[in-house]
This record gives C-alpha cells, structure tokens and sequence, in this order.
C-alpha cells in the first residue's frame, strides 16, 4: 500500500464499487508529494480511470482577489501537470457539498477521495458530500506529517503536550513520498472531463473584493519547490538566530504555499530534517510540525477555533476582569486598516501586509496584541485582528492564523504573565521590547510608519 493508512479516515459508510474514482481536490492543490491523491491513483490501479476535481465556492470567508488569484495561478500549473500524466482535471463552480455528488454520478464514480481540512466551512461541505454520495468517500490527511487523527484525540493544552505525541509518532509518517504514476486507463466520456478549464473567464466572473490585488510572490508547485530549495540552501543554517528579526531574510516564506496545498510541509521537514543544519535545522521542524500541527488539532478539536469563545478559561476571565481598565487610545477598524494609528511601528506592520500579503511571524504578535490595547472590548480587538488577517494576509482563513491570533490576543497554548491594564495576565508586547529584539527604525524606514 503506498499511503499509510492511519492517514485515511471514512468520512461514510457507503461501498467501493466499480467505476472511476474521484479525487476532491481541496486543500492539497498540487501534484507532486500528495498523499490523498496517491491514494486515489492507486484506488484506480490500472483498470479504472481517475479523475481530480477542484470546486471553486462563488465566496469563500472573505476572501479577496488576493487569495483567489494565487490559487488560480496554482490550479492551472496543476490542470497542465495533471495533463502531463494522463490525469483529467475537473473545475467546478458552485457550492461543493452539491456539486462534488452530481460529477460522481456523471462519472459513475466507484469511490472519492478528499484532503483532510480542521475548518468547519470545508468538513460542513464534506459532510453534505458524505450524505448525498452512494459510495465510498475516503479523507486523506496530506497537510500533517503526523495525521491529526491520528495525534491526539483531544485538543492539546500547549505546545509541550502534543510535542511529545508528534514525536513519538513521526519515524512512522516521515517518510519519502513515491511517485505519481501515469494514467492509462481512458477517463470516462462526459461533459465535465470533456471541457478544459478557461482560466481567464474563470477570473472574470469571480464576485470577490478586487480591492485587494494580487502581490509579487510567485504562486505555484514549481515557485514552491523553488523557495523551498532556496531557503535550505541559504537561510536554513541561520533560522534560529534570524527568525525574529523582522529586517533579517530569515524565515522560510513558505506560508503561503503549505496554506494553498502548493508545497507539502512533509516535503519541507524532509528537506529540513536531511540538511545537516544543526540547529536551524532543529527550531525549523519545531515550528513547521510541532506548532504547525498543534494549529490544526486546536481547529480540529475546538468548534470556536474563530472566536474569542475559544480561547482558555484563565484568559477569559483575566480580559474580563479587566474589561473596563482606561484605553490609551481606541482606533475604529478603518483607522487599523489604513495603517493610521499613532504608532508608527504598527503601522508600518500593516503597511507590510497590505503591501505584500505577508507579516513577519514576530511582528504579527505585536500587531494583533496593539489592536488588544488600542480597541473598546476583546471582542471587538478579535474580530478586527481577524479581519485584517484574512483580507490581506495570502495565508489568511487559515489554521494557524487564528491559533495566532488567539495566541496573541488571549493566551491560548501560553500561560498567564504578569497582570497588566487591559491585557489582565495574558502576555504583554510593546515597542520597548521590539527595539531590544531588533533595529524598529530600520523596519519603519522601510515599510513606512508615518
């Protein structure tokens, strides 16, 4: 069997029966290094075709002509790799929990395989696929190294606890991936497989926010593989002293490409883990598996995992105690947005994601804790800490994006600090603080703070 199967989850109950099998296509938007379509490919052996589909929602969580144009550029490299292979590619439009149901019935799928994904939007669409499809319908967990099934069964505490977990596991699941073998059984004649993709009508008709247009970092498999060798190769070795220096070049950049599914983060950890980078090599597994993976268990396990409601207890109670403590000053969304606050650092953080599409992992915690101290409730600092994330950042709607911002904000996978005004016994940050980690000046130079 090519793909472990504790990575494979029955998302019903339904038979395999014969015919073509469909891979959904979801979170992992490649084609190289991706277990869940390993999985359907050998599934359809020799005998029967497969067939990749990607339904493209009409919205998506606020999602901006930023994210959907990077996702497109991606999707296409995969529709012309897929071709390379004799493997049709499918795009659809429209909601998935319908649309993934009616193509199986066109095909007369035997099977469908999925990607593993914590969000409640995409388990929401699995489920309705689940109910409606008469056959088996199989999740793949491709994203972790360790399955989040498979990890823990319960959302973990902190970093500490689930550290012990992943690495107890992972000689199991690191593994190398094989290849991807090419089709040689026809794909089976209907109107879907039929009609190639018109990326360019595609773009047109999107109804998303074009306000927010598209950044410089090139999308992709390939840009992908690229960065990633790029990055060993030359920044690898000093990770753990530069990652929290926002004006050093120090971390990978790879966000972007693991939140789209254009690079595996197992690919990553193997590149990282053979590289002989001492202890680079060791800080950068720690965030790219262990608080990787605890992002989706948290997401996974915690129905809140968007809410201030999520976060835990200690830190409830500690925001509300100090609910009513005076405000220095309290900023709208819009004057956030634009970057127009009277700290010229966090400005120039905002001007650095809406500029790039992208926020230093360091000054991503700064930013969301100012909008703590500089908004009316800690409701209100997490709902704009959300938004801004989600309508700029390229890796926004994302696992680790509101584990970062509950980080940040409420003291999830922290402990409680010394008490403060506003911020209780959740963990303080200020500008004091940066200028001892790192030259702000220089940032704000930059970026611009004014």
């Amino acid at each position: 069997m090519l793909v472990n199967n504790k990575r494979l989850y029955r998302l019903n109950q339904a038979p395999l029966a014969a015919g073509p099998i469909l891979y959904w296509m979801s979170r992992e938007q490649r084609v190289r290094d991706n277990w869940g379509l390993l999985h359907a490919r050998e599934m359809a052996g020799q005998e029967h075709a497969l067939v990749v589909v990607f339904c493209l929602a009409p919205a998506f969580l606020g999602a901006t002509l930023r994210q959907y144009d990077f996702m497109l550029s991606g999707l296409a490299q995969v529709e012309g790799d897929l071709a390379a292979l004799g493997i049709p590619f499918v795009l659809l439009q429209g909601d998935p929990g319908q649309e993934i149901p009616r193509l199986a019935a066109e095909l007369g799928a035997g099977g469908v395989v999925t990607d593993f994904d914590p969000l409640r939007v995409k388990q929401g669409w699995q489920g309705a696929a689940a109910h409606a499809l008469p056959v088996s319908f199989i999740e793949v967990d491709g994203h972790n190294v360790v399955p989040a099934r498979q990890v823990s069964p319960k959302q973990e505490y902190a970093a500490r606890t689930i550290r012990p977990k992943i690495h107890r596991l992972i000689g199991e699941y690191l593994e190398e991936f094989p290849p991807l073998e090419p089709q040689v059984a026809p794909a089976p004649p209907c109107a879907a497989t039929a009609r190639a993709a018109h990326w360019g009508e595609v773009r047109a008709g999107l109804a998303v926010d074009g306000a927010v247009g598209p950044v410089s970092l090139v999308p992709g498999e390939d840009a992908a593989h690229d960065a990633l060798d790029r990055f060993v190769a030359d920044r690898l070795h000093v990770y753990a002293g530069q990652r929290n220096d926002p004006n050093a070049d120090g971390t990978s950049r790879l966000s972007a490409y693991f939140h789209f599914g254009q690079l595996a983060p197992q690919r990553a950890a193997l590149a990282a883990a053979a590289s002989g980078r001492g202890e680079g090599q060791a800080a950068y597994l720690e965030e790219l598996v262990v608080r990787r993976e605890l992002a989706d268990n948290f997401c996974l396990h915690n129905p809140q995992y968007d809410s201030l409601a999520g976060a835990p207890a200690w830190a409830l109670k500690t925001l509300g105690e100090h609910r009513a403590d005076p405000r220095a000053h309290c900023y709208t969304r819009e004057t956030f947005e634009q970057a127009r606050t009277g700290s010229r650092l966090w400005n120039a953080a905002q001007n650095e994601l809406r500029q790039t599409g992208f926020m230093h992992g360091y000054m991503r915690m700064f930013w969301a804790k100012k909008i703590l101290e500089w908004s009316a409730t800690p409701e209100e600092a997490h709902a704009t800490a959300l938004a801004l994330n989600d309508r700029y950042q390229l890796d926004g709607r994302d696992p680790n994006g509101y584990v970062g911002i509950l980080w940040s904000l409420a003291g999830l996978h922290d402990r409680p600090w010394q008490t403060r005004p506003v911020f209780g016994s959740v963990r303080f940050m200020n500008e004091n603080g940066c200028r001892r980690k790192f030259d702000v000046d220089k940032y704000i130079e930059r970026w611009g703070g004014s």
